[in-house]
């Protein structure tokens, strides 16, 4: 049954030796991981992985050759530790009439969390459909498998309509993999018209037109050399990962392999959704390696064009509200710290992977476009040759 794991490993161009099959057979045999899934994944992990570059890749084969264990649907969701913090109050809901018109409220954020630690206080037990207590299935505001156009999302594995507006389980993100290859041909192309060259640093490459021109006036072979030709654009991203972005990792992968070939200069930052007082670069460890996002703005100059990925697809709440992030309680809305990034790089643009025609029916990708100024563009070849005619001003 370790074959086929072992050929998908292979397949999605991860550096597994037979040795390492040979290990990881051995340690089954001493009964190291008999009869857990999760002990044999981390021996699975230990053996065949020598590179953290390719855990992620590992992860999907793994999820798809053997499958991972769930969390017990007996579990009683009204033992879950609610932070006391979210449930303060907000200001009025920020919706568009049209959404109004569409949706089924509760009648406002504040009205949702009281109502929330009500029924948290007064169920005691699992709960199959239905249109009031937590549980799944059916127009509970709270729980999941369901719908409600202002829900809360409770023991769910990952987003389906996504309409909620808290979600209260531990997501896992990953990171994306800047080795990508297939397709990233065309968006370096597009990406070259930003790379702005300077000669810098000390002469050590050869200038033939002016070594020609000194041999012939001097009658003696004079080797001229003048300093490289170097990239001098400096690059800061930020990519918006999980959620609904799981839908785009391909193409945005796709991107950040290019940028991070084409630009010397370059670095990146992580946020979910919108970008509140924190950021990160590594998913795994994204709630205890943080980085303050006043320190990005103290140590990256505004000399530096700022690209932002993302879908742009969230609750009004989270661009508009402080406590609005779906995930923690910001003391800041969004669009402030938006607001801050723009003014700081003044060449900055937002990349959206949904489709431009898209754009319209959702109310959050007018309001993150209004922030940027307009300078929203998708995250297309045409859209991108256009970004980077907008960063190159």
């Amino acid at each position: 049954m370790f074959i086929p794991f072992f050929l998908e490993l292979k397949a999605e161009k991860i550096p597994v030796t037979l040795r390492e099959f040979l290990s990881l057979i051995e340690g089954m045999e001493k009964g190291i991981a008999a009869f857990d899934v999760e002990a044999f994944y981390f021996l699975a992990r230990t053996a065949l992985i020598k590179d953290e570059r390719y855990i992620d890749r590992f992860d999907r084969v793994f999820r798809h050759c053997f499958g991972l264990q769930a969390v017990s649907p007996s579990q009683n969701v009204a033992e879950v530790a609610i932070p006391e913090e979210w449930l303060k109050k907000l200001a009025e809901k920020y919706l568009t009439e049209e959404e109004k018109k569409l949706v089924e409220a509760l009648g406002g954020f504040d009205r949702l969390m009281e109502t929330l630690r009500q029924q948290l206080a007064e169920q005691t037990a699992r709960h199959q459909g239905g249109s009031k207590w937590i549980g799944t299935a059916r127009t509970s505001p709270f729980g999941a498998y369901g719908y409600n156009p202002e829900g809360i999302r409770i023991g769910q594995e990952g987003s389906r309509h996504r309409r909620a507006v808290k979600v209260w389980d531990r997501r896992e993100f990953k990171d994306y993999d800047d080795t990508v290859e297939l397709g990233t041909r065309n968006i370096k192309v597009a990406l070259k018209r930003l790379r702005r060259w300077v000669r810098q640093g000390a002469a050590d490459e050869l200038d033939l037109s002016g070594t020609i021109r000194s041999t012939a006036e001097h009658g003696y072979l004079d080797v001229v050399t003048r300093p490289e030709r170097r990239n001098a654009v400096k690059l800061l991203m930020f990519f918006d990962v999980g959620g609904s972005m799981d839908d785009h990792i391909r193409i945005v992968e796709e991107l950040f392999s290019a940028a991070r070939a084409e630009f010397r200069h370059m670095d990146y930052f992580y946020f979910h959704n919108c970008i509140y007082e924190g950021l990160w670069k590594d998913n795994r460890r994204r709630r205890a390696d943080i980085t303050r996002t006043t320190e990005v703005l103290r140590t990256y100059g505004s000399d530096y064009r700022a690209i932002f990925v993302g879908d742009a697809a969230m609750s009004p709440y989270e661009i508009s509200h402080p406590g609005g992030s779906v995930e923690h309680w910001n003391d800041e809305a969004g669009a402030l710290w938006l607001e801050r990034l723009t003014a700081h790089f003044p060449r900055s643009i937002w990349l959206n992977p949904v489709p431009e025609s898209h754009w319209r029916h959702t109310h959050s990708i007018g309001r993150i476009r209004a922030l940027f100024h307009g300078r929203m563009f998708p995250l297309t070849l045409a859209g991108l040759q256009a970004a980077t005619k907008e960063l190159s001003r």
